[in-house]
């Protein structure tokens, strides 16, 4: 029987799946999740605890023999009993057949409907509307799946409910409100089932199931997502305000007849008025880009038309891969920037793409933009995001950049080896 610790957050819903089979096992688990034995972002990054797990990843597991394991799968597999695992080969590929789907149908759109509610992560009403769509296939899935059935996979609990109650667990708390759940009555029944049972109960508490559907909090993100600089930004108020009472106390008084001008409106600056005017027509080119195909028209067309003198071709990679996680996470970090440089998609065009897979990955990108210098520097509404890539310029003439070119305009290639996870177009 397994012993050991587990590190992770409080309230990390991938770890509760391991607690969960734990309580079922019998295995003793000793929980590490608050200082000083554990501090997410800290103890996770120390060189003893990164000996043990080099990707700094939680939930980890320390066995009592020695046994070093991560990946929430592995580890409650791991902790389990061959009840939970399957008692047969057959019923052993079923119960990771679910705990696959759990990982892969589930777990993304819940996080992409339930974080932006939750103030953790940015709103987007395209990629909300795709997840409700997700969760309701998966639903149905599962409705079918429980009409003549009690568990998913034979007569008793398996890892395959509760990994698959455990992805769910985010949705029943926040979102799945009693209308959107109420065509799916056989989930329903099987999902309270399994969070009553004791094992379950000993682990979550009291699950109460979401009675109104959650929505996005913009002030709750803002809060969140603006707390690290908070004391960055009070001591800049307090510097400013000092400064405002010095000059005002400097100032002389002005005669009472003397009216007080309003100040002048800010003139608007033209980003490229040290720039002669172009030759190459860019809305011109994203028409012919969204409305032909890529490689047969778009291309030749971009390199006839492309003006060398007046336009630069740039590669982007982001800085901090290790800190990446889901891939549509990631293609939301890359949605994010592009919404914020909303203004300068007139002058600018860019293909970037997520590689890899989940806490694997790594994001680049071709991009092209008037002038021959960081467009992101020429204006101060544009200086956003850019400093967490590393910008490197291409050479037009290069036949590498023309191939660097063609791969990231169609999406298709080599791309020295690599994988495309997720994709998205900058125009």
């Amino acid at each position: 029987m397994a012993a050991g610790k587990l590190y992770t957050y409080p309230d990390n819903f991938r770890a509760f799946k391991i607690l969960i089979a734990a309580q079922y096992s019998g295995a003793k688990i000793s929980l590490v999740q608050d200082p000083p034995g554990f501090k997410f972002g800290e103890t996770n990054k120390s060189p003893e605890f990164l000996s043990k797990f080099p990707l700094g990843k939680v939930p980890a597991f320390e066995g009592n023999d020695g046994v070093c394991l991560s990946e929430s799968n592995a580890i409650a597999n791991y902790v389990a009993n061959s009840q939970l695992r399957g008692e047969d080969v057959l019923s052993q590929s079923q119960v990771q057949m679910f705990v696959n789907f759990a990982d892969s149908e589930i777990l993304p759109a819940a996080c992409n409907w339930v974080f932006p509610t939750l103030g953790i992560m940015q709103y987007n009403k395209a990629n909300t509307e795709r997840a409700k769509e997700d969760v309701k296939k998966a639903l149905g899935f599962l409705n079918d799946t429980l009409k003549t059935k009690t568990f998913l996979v034979g007569e008793r609990v398996t890892l395959a409910d509760i990994s698959v109650a455990c992805s769910l667990l985010l949705l029943y708390k926040n979102v799945l409100e009693p209308q959107f759940r109420a065509p799916f009555t056989n989930v329903n029944r099987w999902f309270t089932t399994l969070v009553n049972q004791p094992q379950a109960k000993a682990v979550l508490g009291e699950v109460q199931l979401c009675v109104k559907m959650a929505q996005f909090d913009a002030k709750k993100f803002a809060e969140l997502s603006g707390k690290k600089d908070k004391k960055k930004d009070e001591k800049k108020e307090s510097k400013k305000e000092s400064k405002k009472a010095e000059a005002k106390a400097a100032k002389p008084v002005k005669d009472s007849e003397e009216d007080e001008q309003p100040p002048a409106p800010k003139e608007k600056k033209d980003p490229f008025a040290d720039l002669p005017p172009p030759t190459m027509d860019m809305d011109a080119f994203k028409r012919c880009y969204s409305n032909n195909d890529s490689l047969t028209v778009s291309l030749p067309y971009f390199w006839e038309k492309f003006d060398k003198e007046n336009y630069s071709i740039w590669f982007s990679e982001y800085l901090f891969p290790h800190q990446l996680k889901l891939t549509f996470m990631s293609c939301n970090l890359v949605g994010g920037m592009f919404q914020r440089l909303d203004k300068m998609r007139k002058h600018s065009f860019a293909s970037v793409i997520i590689f890899g897979e989940d806490y694997k990955s790594t994001i680049s990108g071709l991009w092209f933009w008037r002038g021959q210098n960081l467009i992101f520097e020429r204006c101060e509404d544009w200086n956003v995001d850019y400093e967490s890539y590393k910008w490197t310029k291409l050479d037009p003439d290069d036949p590498k950049t023309k191939n660097m070119v063609k791969e990231y305009f169609t999406c298709e290639g080599d791309f020295d080896g690599k994988t495309i996870a997720e994709s998205k177009i900058y125009k």
